[in-house]
């Protein structure tokens, strides 16, 4: 059994800073379920170019508002109640209106190091075979 308490998590390498959000990584590839857990947040008047070419995601919004545009597609608005999942690996950009608070969920689970690089992609995860 595993229990954590956000605020326990706050300064330790599962407190996660990038410039237009914070990421708080409540389970990690490390717990060994296959999926990783996380409390985001994205800064109000921001916005970030996302490709996850490797990873699935579902996101459900809590707090705050704003929007996803997927390439090819109209913006889509974003509120607390509103879930969307990249199941194809949309590339997208987030733009938060107001601070937003989102659950995400990664499969295959992030083990906490990863980088966007210029492009919003994670690095692919290291298979078994490479460790």
């Amino acid at each position: 059994m595993i229990i954590r308490r956000l605020e326990d998590l706050i300064g330790t390498h599962r407190d996660v800073h990038a410039a237009t959000w914070n990421s708080r990584r409540l389970l990690l590839a490390e717990d060994g379920l296959g999926y990783s857990l996380h409390d985001t947040l994205i800064h109000a008047g921001t916005q970030t170019l996302i490709h996850y070419q490797h990873h699935l995601e579902s996101v459900y919004c809590i707090e705050g508002d704003g929007e996803i545009e997927p390439d090819g597609l109209a913006p889509i608005p974003l509120s607390s109640g509103v879930l969307y999942v990249l199941n194809g690996h949309e590339r997208h950009w987030l733009r938060a209106n107001r601070r937003m608070r989102m659950m995400c969920v990664f499969t295959p689970a992030l083990t906490g190091h990863e980088v966007h690089d210029s492009n919003g992609v994670y690095p692919a995860p290291a298979t078994s075979s490479e460790s």
